[in-house]
């Protein structure tokens, strides 16, 4: 599923975004849940829980532009569209990293091809980054930033490269299954490491750059090694 914001003060024209996003998902399969606000005020002030934005320019008080600039000012990921019919903004669009720019009327065919962009763009990011639920809350960060995983019981810990740890109950398994296999080995039944951290390979451990070392059980020994052997294009 795909969040999606409209910032769209004129009625219809949110309604037909809307209606296209409804068209786009019975042709391809997918769900969204779209949000529509009428004027910049009501966007996220501090973090952006949406996928994708579409946003009209000529909205009343802050324009659009205006909005995107702050919005970028906090927010330098999320896909942004312009839909409107000042199509003289285009070039200023790119100033603050807005994806495409669609000119009103809005044509379906039109409409669809840049969704499809878009959607692949948001689908990248997403395999880039790893999204867990802790007892506080969703949890989003950056596969790059995530250093091993280890368990004590049902209890997981994310370890990331800041040193902070994020915990919640789960199973290894279930973990690694969202984690690159290419990148991530699992060197005993209760650790799972980014094979990016690991800075030096010893007999019986590897050491990370967050300072631990982690130990090898018997089993996974060999099989790990040779993992971390391929990634690192050396010999142990």
């Amino acid at each position: 599923m795909f969040k999606v914001l409209i910032v769209e003060d004129r009625a219809p024209d949110a309604q037909a975004l809307r209606r296209m996003l409804a068209h786009y998902g019975q042709e391809h399969s997918e769900e969204f849940q779209v949000t529509t606000v009428s004027t910049a005020m009501e966007l996220p002030e501090d973090h952006n829980p949406y996928d994708l934005i579409f946003m009209d320019i000529g909205l009343p008080g802050i324009n659009g532009m205006e909005a995107a600039q702050l919005l970028r000012s906090y927010d330098t990921q999320t896909p942004l569209i312009f839909v409107t019919d000042l199509a003289q903004y285009a070039v200023k669009g790119y100033q603050v990293d807005a994806l495409d720019f669609i000119v009103k009327p809005v044509e379906y065919y039109d409409f669809a091809l840049r969704l499809d962009r878009a959607l692949r763009i948001v689908r990248r990011g997403r395999a880039e980054k790893v999204t867990v639920v802790t007892r506080d809350g969703m949890r989003i960060f950056p596969i790059s930033e995530l250093v091993f995983v280890d368990i004590l019981g049902h209890d997981l810990s994310y370890h990331l490269a800041n040193g902070e740890i994020v915990s919640l109950r789960g199973s290894l398994t279930k973990a690694a299954g969202q984690l690159p296999e290419e990148s991530f080995v699992r060197i005993s039944n209760s650790c799972l490491v980014n094979m990016g951290h690991i800075c030096a390979v010893q007999r019986d451990c590897v050491r990370v750059t967050t300072g631990e070392s982690l130990f090898f059980s018997r089993p996974k020994h060999k099989a790990a090694l040779a993992s971390i052997t391929d990634y690192l294009g050396g010999s142990f």
